[in-house]
């Protein structure tokens, strides 16, 4: 094997290991169609790259490479589905918002919703900032921001474990 070959053997490598770093973020993060492409990417690297090194066995066909990765990219952006359902993981919403009266009526709108919100104050930049505080399911975190009208900061934490507190009960 040839010095080019190993190096492009090299590269590869780093090019298929930082795709599946990368795409386990995104998979944390809740963004499972990215997590989904990247991981095709990744695998069509891998395959590429172990075709190579194996030289004289089977070689793959297009379509065979190629469903392949469908196969991984699909399995990660399933996965990250069942997780989501099978855990029901809580998330933390720090909503920061302009102390305003319209701030205040969606917090009322979210409690009318069902869900607990605790509310802080702080001071920004530009002046004093209404700190809501959610807990709720990864599911729910649409609903939830969709009353924010896209104004102010949102944070998302994953949250290991709660006791105690209000939640909103799960309708079936």
């Amino acid at each position: 094997m040839d010095l080019v070959g190993l190096l492009l053997i090299f590269c590869a490598r780093i090019v298929d290991v930082s795709c599946g770093t990368v795409r386990i973020l995104f998979l944390v993060r809740g963004k499972r169609a990215l997590a989904a492409a990247i991981g095709f990417v990744e695998v069509m690297v891998y395959l590429t790259a172990l075709g190579h090194i194996l030289g004289g066995g089977r070689e793959m066909s297009l379509l065979q490479m190629v469903v392949y990765c469908a196969g991984f990219s699909s399995g990660n952006f399933i996965g990250s589905m069942l997780e989501e359902r099978l855990l029901n993981a809580y998330v933390l919403l720090e909503l920061i918002m302009d102390r305003t009266p319209e701030t205040k009526e969606m917090i009322e709108n979210i409690r009318q919703d069902g869900y607990g919100a605790t509310v802080l104050y702080g001071r920004g930049r530009n002046g004093v900032r209404t700190i809501i505080k959610i807990i709720c399911r990864r599911s729910d975190i649409p609903v939830i921001t969709a009353h924010t009208k896209n104004r102010g900061f949102i944070c998302i934490t994953d949250v290991k474990g709660c006791t105690g507190g209000y939640f909103r009960l799960q309708r079936k």
